[in-house]
This record gives structure tokens, sequence and C-alpha cells, in this order.
């Protein structure tokens, strides 16, 4: 059981559904997937009986992850009112039934069979860590029902039942650290919340690390929510003594300690800059915006992203929750991933057959605030890489961005087990897991 920590002032905004959405708010107390398995239940029966459509919100609203999570259901809200309000999907307006993981990952299994069984949802959103995505992943392919998962993480999995809208290592990670390397440094030191992610998302590093030139010097981990950073900071300062590159993939609010010894010990951006994976603009107000000025995060959007659809997405959002609030890459990707089902949903003529919502999905293309997507065959969407630097207001200057999208790689190329590999739920024979002849 994952330990509960205090957020107080770290908190951020609890919304209420209003105008179409109906929504229904529950207070609840993996092994990487190479092909769909063969079911051992029998398959769920979601309804879209009546007037409604039932979809399933599935996120942190308590706990260390709370951080994240809210603003990522808020987001999540703000398209099914939106979608109601121009005439729902196939005629009927979208029923959410939120639940709350509290940061606990048996938990998010037991509200993820809640949301099925009992409640018939035809597709649920939700998820942060990949400790939680791992811990309902089995659940979803036994009862072969569907997860929309909004947030980058660290690949090495490709499921039938799940459509991932945010990056692929490929489309953050990597990019990042090719990056850094021409720009900050050559010496790296790795830190990381202790779970599948960060230590998966590390195992990339190292590797491209070693192909490209660079160097781990260092890399520790802390439990996901801990706040005890001095021995990480220590150990730092010991392999760096004159300044390197700081990868984070901390989650959570242990970033909030993290930043702020990390100033107060004197490691600051201009010697020791940093790019995290896991801090966005939500994070940023929350953290302090005079701890991490200077430092980098990798994302495909910001919030200062100058399309159309980013700025319409703003004012939206703005609108709805407040002036003060502010949108990041997580929200941007759960807000168009609700987007992509009402799509699949009309191509197939369907929300319950989840096998024609699934074909269906495949090849969508959403013009998206970070800027068109397409869902490929992979069950990920092709984005566009950004690299941005925490500026004086707390939003980012975009420095790099790959102008065009890049297609999602799941199966990583610089690790060993997995290079040659791809996945492809458009055919039977390839599936999760294939090797691509050379």
């Amino acid at each position: 059981m994952t330990r509960q920590f205090g957020r107080r002032e770290f908190i951020i905004f609890t919304s209420a559904a209003t105008g179409t959405v109906f929504l229904k708010a529950c207070t609840g107390s993996g092994t990487d997937t190479t092909s769909s398995p063969s079911s051992t239940e029998a398959p769920a029966s979601p309804t879209a009986s009546g007037d409604t459509i039932k979809v399933g919100i599935l996120h942190s609203l308590s706990g260390t992850m709370a951080i994240s999570e809210k603003s990522v259901v808020d987001a999540e809200n703000l398209a099914i009112e939106e979608i109601n309000a121009a005439g729902g999907v196939l005629g009927k307006k979208i029923e959410a039934i939120t639940e709350d993981g509290a940061s606990d990952w048996p938990t998010f299994n037991e509200k993820a069979k809640k949301l099925i069984d009992q409640d018939k949802v035809v597709t649920i959103f939700g998820c942060w860590t990949s400790a939680s995505r791992k811990a309902v992943l089995p659940t979803f392919e036994s009862k072969n029902h569907m997860l929309w998962y909004p947030v980058q993480y660290e690949g090495q999995e490709c499921s039938k039942n799940i459509f991932y809208t945010g990056a692929a290592p490929n489309q953050q990670i990597e990019p990042s650290v090719e990056w850094l390397l021409k720009n900050k440094g050559k010496e790296f030191f790795l830190v990381g919340s202790d779970y599948v992610f960060p230590r998966t998302a590390n195992t990339i590093i190292k590797a491209q690390l070693e192909a490209l030139g660079g160097k781990t010097v260092g890399e520790d981990y802390i439990p996901l929510g801990g706040t005890e950073v001095t021995p990480i900071i220590s150990k730092i300062k010991a392999a760096l003594p004159n300044g390197g590159v700081i990868y984070n993939s901390l989650n959570g609010d242990s970033n909030v300690a993290f930043f702020k010894q990390l100033q107060g010990a004197g490691l600051g951006p201009d010697k020791y800059p940093s790019m995290s994976v896991s801090i966005a603009e939500e994070e940023v107000k929350a953290i302090g915006v005079e701890y991490l000025k200077g430092h980098y995060a990798a994302w495909n959007y910001f919030q200062t992203v100058d399309t159309p659809e980013s700025k319409k997405f703003v004012a939206a959002f703005k609108k709805k929750y407040g002036e003060e609030r502010v949108v990041n890459d997580p929200m941007e990707a759960a807000y168009i991933m609700v987007y992509l089902w009402k799509q699949a949903v009309e191509k197939a003529g369907t929300a319950d057959d989840l096998e024609k919502v699934r074909m269906a999905a495949l090849g969508q293309t959403f013009d998206a605030p970070e800027g068109k997507v397409t869902l490929e065959n992979n069950h990920h969407l092709a984005k566009v890489v950004r690299i941005g630097e925490v500026r004086e207001d707390g939003l980012f200057n975009i420095v790099y961005d790959t102008k065009t999208a890049v297609k999602p790689v799941p199966w990583n190329q610089f690790v060993k087990d997995t290079k040659g590999y791809a996945c492809d739920w458009s055919d039977p024979a390839k599936g999760g897991k294939y090797q691509v002849k050379s």
C-alpha cells in the first residue's frame, strides 16, 4: 500500500463538473505486454443505453500524485462538456463517472474493476504513473476493455487494450538527451522516483548515453512521495564537482523538496541544468518558479505553443476554471484523447462494440493544441517534440522543437532486448510485439 502524504499548499484546485457533464465522485480507500493475452474472464458488456454514454475517469484526487492528476481530470471534463454542448456522441450525452485512485496502485485496479463491472462504462480515461497503469493493465486485458492513457511514459509496452496519447521515449526522453549532449554537457546524474517509469527511463538513457558518447556518473532513487532528498544532492555534488546535467524523473510532490534543496545547496541551472520529464506548468506553479527558473523540461506541448488551437484551448480552460489556472502537456493529451475516442466511436457507429471502436481509432487525426496528431497502428500518437526553459512567469520558453510530428516507437531501439521490435494492432499477425525484418 502506498503511503499517503499531506499536500497542504500543493493541492491544485478541486473542480466539480458543470453544465452538461454528469459527474459522480467517489473516494477510494504489471507486467510488460507483448500481445493481448487470452481472456480468463467473460468480456465486460459496456452499455450506452438511454440518452447517455457512460465513460470512466480514473485518476488520483488524493495522495502524492494529486498535485498532477487533478488538473488532468479538469481537462477531461472540459472536453466532455464541450462535446456534450455540441450534441454529444452519436446523439447521446457523455456521462462521466469519476473515481479516485488515491495514489495507490491496488486502489486503481479496484476502481477500474468497479467502473467496468458495476458502472458498465464503455471506456476509461485514466492513470498517470506507470505503476498505476501496470496495476490496471491485467484487468483491461482480461476483460478486453479499453483505457486511454494521457501521460508520457517509458515505453516497452504496446497493449491492444490501451491507447497512449502521451509521448513514447523517442518523443521525449531520447531527443532531450540528444539536446543536452549538444548544448549542456556530457556527464549526467540520473534522479528518479523508485518505480517502473524512472527505472526503465534511466535504462534507456544509460544505453543512449553509451551509444552517443555521454557518461552516466551517478543514479539514485527515492520512494514515490518521499521528501528526504539531501543524500541525493550530496551524491550529485560529489559526482559532478564542477557541474553537469541532472536528468530528473521524480514524480509528484517529491519535486518540491528536491528543487528547494537543490537551490539551497547552490546547485543552480547555470552549472547544474536539470531536464525534467514530469514537471510542467502546473508543477512549476506548485513548487515555485523561484526554484525552477532556468531549468528545462521535455514535452510535446507547452501553454506557450503559438497555434490557434492552443490559444482556444487555453482560453476555454481559463474561462471554465479561472484565469489564474495554467495548462500543460498531460492536460492537453487528456483533453485530445476524449476527442479522439469520440471520433473513433462516430466512425465505428457504436460505443458498445469495443473491437469496432478500436479499429476505427487507428489512423484518426486531430488538430490538437500541440499541432496535428495522428493515432498510429501501434496505439500511440505521432507528435511534435519540444523542450522548454522555465521563465520568470512560470511558463516555458520553447528552446527546441522538431517542427513536424515524430512517429512513436514503443519498443526502444537503444535497449538490446527490444532493438528491432515494433507493434502493429492493425495486423493480428504482428500485434503487440513483432520483429521488423532488416
